[in-house]
């Protein structure tokens, strides 16, 4: 038996799953509602974050792994993905709010 605080861990990552999904459909199948530059960027951008968040999950790693240790190309190694996947996951969901309320007003 599946412990409660597991059970709505799991249905809190498929609402997030679900809505990154759908707002990735939106994003390709209809237009865009910010900048283009914007549109193709999530666009580029969405299929590695999700291959990379994907990577991230399975080994349990931190979202951030910085070490005092780091040189400089591994520092900006581990932060490009990270930033280039916030900035997408906002562009994404955005987008699809700004489609939902065209849709609605």
């Amino acid at each position: 038996m599946i412990s409660k605080n597991k059970e709505i861990l799991l249905f809190q990552r498929l609402f997030v799953w679900i809505l990154y999904l759908f707002a990735g459909f939106i994003l390709y199948s209809k237009k865009g509602y910010l900048f283009s530059s914007c549109i193709t960027f999530a666009k580029v951008i969405y299929p590695l974050s999700i291959f990379w968040l994907q990577i991230r999950i399975k080994r349990k790693e931190n979202l951030l792994p910085i070490d005092s240790s780091m040189t400089t190309s591994q520092l900006w190694f581990n932060l490009l993905p990270v930033l280039a996947s916030f900035l997408t996951v906002i562009v994404c969901i955005l987008n699809l709010f700004l489609y939902i309320t065209n849709k609605f007003i």
